[in-house]
């Protein structure tokens, strides 16, 4: 019986472990796509303990603790920060099989060096260990980003964001790029007229523009644009239930976007007229910068609406959909590559369902000037798990080509989620490893090392034009 938790965690045979040992655990990693709050980066944060930088915000483990019948109070509540710890360390037995397990201890041992098992016994002892480290200097949230050997991260910005953070931690010259990417979800946001509003309005005070009808609105959104680029962006991220694609002209938008600030809701067949066109200019701007755009794809957020009355959005009310994707995706694609105006694009699938679709429908607008120009994403939320991350890259190793994968992302609003690379780096490695031992795949180790090498780090680092960040090899 194997060790809970050892050297060879995931490793199931002596070839993964020496992919694993010899060529991808010391590659840095890229965070192309998180939700880490640039502010904590910028000040230096020290956490206090470690329920603040491990359970804030983290809807993962507030999910599993509501299901273990854990009251809200030690979720979102106000309760003490060791009593909200005491819960989690309860529910922790209790995720057995759930990926919550997994990370929990990797991030216990890589981070802390605590290799006990966390539960109701050792919740205070694990709580005033960790917490000790987490008031050092050496624990502080930039030291947590060099333990993990973290080369770039990439937040997520709203268009409206004065990117103040970025440009100081510029400034300062912190060796870690910490970049932003343009994520225009709520200018394109229709569904409500008076939120909509006021949401142009902080579009017109960051652009410092005079916004009357479609063509200011669109005018001043390109301005904040080229103002993220001007800041070191070169990616931008939609968060989407599914693509919009629907039929429009300039003349239909220009009249729902007056009708729209007007006051007046607009019909299901309106909005996603509207949402249709906002993607194709974001599309447009995107590739004439030559940027990485990304679509995650398929989430039913927001199911409980009581919850999110009380709590608000991202507190872990979501859930996997089951949106019809293929034509319109195939639609908006081709719409863009029709006009050779295509750029780099990601597109994470957030129902298994439809990984094959996905892995097929990159093959159609891979055109060869760009190595692995449409990428299927990793894994994405209720996915970046073994059984999840497993299912994606069996669909793009049959589809498509496995070997020119960017790989992992984060994805995280925790700086101690980076152990998730790791997870993912075994993962990769046994499933080439599984293989060349069952005589499916040649023994050629020194080749298959430098694939797992690319998928780990290269890839990302050529496909984003990041040569600039350290070699991996």
């Amino acid at each position: 019986m194997k060790q809970f938790l050892d050297e060879n965690f995931l490793l199931q045979n002596k070839t993964a472990e020496k992919l694993y040992h010899d060529f991808a655990k010391h590659m840095p990693i890229i965070d192309y796509h998180c939700h880490l709050p640039q502010s904590q980066i910028l000040a230096d944060t020290q956490f206090q303990n470690l329920t603040q930088v491990w359970l804030y915000g983290d809807h993962y483990k507030w999910r599993a603790m509501r299901t273990n019948g854990i009251d809200e109070a030690y979720c979102t509540g106000d309760k003490p920060d060791f009593e909200k710890f005491e819960q989690w360390a309860k529910t922790v037995p209790y995720t057995l099989r759930n990926p919550l397990y997994h990370w929990t201890h990797l991030e216990l041992q890589r981070y802390f060096g605590v290799t006990d098992i966390l539960n109701a016994d050792s919740a205070r002892d694990i709580y005033e260990k960790c917490s000790a480290q987490l008031r050092t200097p050496d624990f502080s949230v930039r030291n947590l980003l060099r333990k993990m050997n973290v080369a770039t991260v990439c937040t997520t910005d709203d268009p409206a964001d004065d990117l103040k953070d970025h440009q100081a931690l510029k400034a300062e010259g912190f060796e870690i790029p910490v970049l932003p990417a343009f994520r225009p979800d709520a200018a394109m946001n229709v569904d409500n007229a008076a939120n909509f509003k006021k949401y142009v309005a902080r579009i017109e005070k960051a652009a410092n523009a005079n916004i009357t009808n479609l063509d200011s609105y669109l005018a001043a959104l390109q301005s904040r644009h080229d103002f993220f680029a001007a800041n070191g962006c070169s990616v931008s991220d939609h968060g989407l239930e599914e693509i919009y694609a629907e039929d429009y002209t300039d003349a239909e938008v220009s009249q729902l976007f007056d009708k729209v600030i007007g006051g007046t809701e607009l019909t299901l067949e309106e909005r996603r007229k509207f949402k249709s066109a906002m993607l194709v200019h974001f599309a447009e701007w995107d590739w004439k910068k030559g940027w990485v755009q990304q679509y995650h794809l398929g989430a039913l957020r927001n199911n409980n609406l009581r919850r999110m009355r009380e709590l608000g959005p991202d507190t872990g009310w979501d859930s996997i959909g089951d949106f019809s994707q293929g034509r319109a995706l195939a639609k908006f694609l081709g719409k863009l590559d029709d006009e050779n105006k295509l750029a780099k694009t990601i597109i994470y699938n957030l129902n298994p369902a439809d990984n094959e679709l996905m892995a097929t429908m990159i093959g159609n607008f891979n055109d060869g000037s760009v190595a692995g120009k449409v990428q299927f994403g990793s894994g994405w939320w209720f996915l970046d798990q073994k059984d999840g991350m497993t299912k994606q890259m069996n669909a793009l190793s049959n589809m498509g080509l496995l070997s020119k994968f960017v790989g992992m992302l984060t994805d995280s609003r925790s700086f101690l989620s980076y152990p998730r690379h790791e997870y993912f780096r075994r993962i990769l490695c046994n499933l080439f490893g599984t293989e060349i031992e069952a005589g499916e795949l040649p023994n050629d180790i020194a080749w298959t090392g430098q694939v797992v090498q690319d998928i780990c780090y290269n890839n990302a680092r050529q496909y984003f034009g990041w040569q600039h960040l350290k070699s991996g090899n």
